[in-house]
């Protein structure tokens, strides 16, 4: 591992530097860590977390901005299609 975190320096005075400089602790399959602290079941977590809403009301913005942004570029029912002959080639009116 490098002295840096993310894509800056580290800055000499950094207080988990030999924290950070250590890694990731790796632990063997089944060693005392491992039994003490079993994995959870993905779907387990996925059901005590899938509830978590960290920015409340998000979802509901994101669906109303693609209601809006759909009704803005459908086309309006009274100009199509258009009209035989409203359009010419190269982009001239008639």
């Amino acid at each position: 591992m490098t002295g840096e975190l993310g894509a800056m320096p580290m800055p000499p005075d950094f207080r988990y530097r030999e924290v950070y400089l250590r890694g990731k602790p790796r632990h063997a399959p089944f060693d005392a860590f491992d039994l003490r602290h079993p994995r959870m079941d993905p779907g387990k977590r996925a059901k005590i977390f899938g509830a978590f809403d960290a920015l409340k009301g998000f979802d509901d913005r994101i669906r109303e901005t693609a209601r809006r942004a759909a009704r803005e570029t459908a086309p309006a029912e009274d100009v199509w299609p258009p009209e035989a002959g409203a359009w010419t080639r190269g982009g001239e009116g008639a």
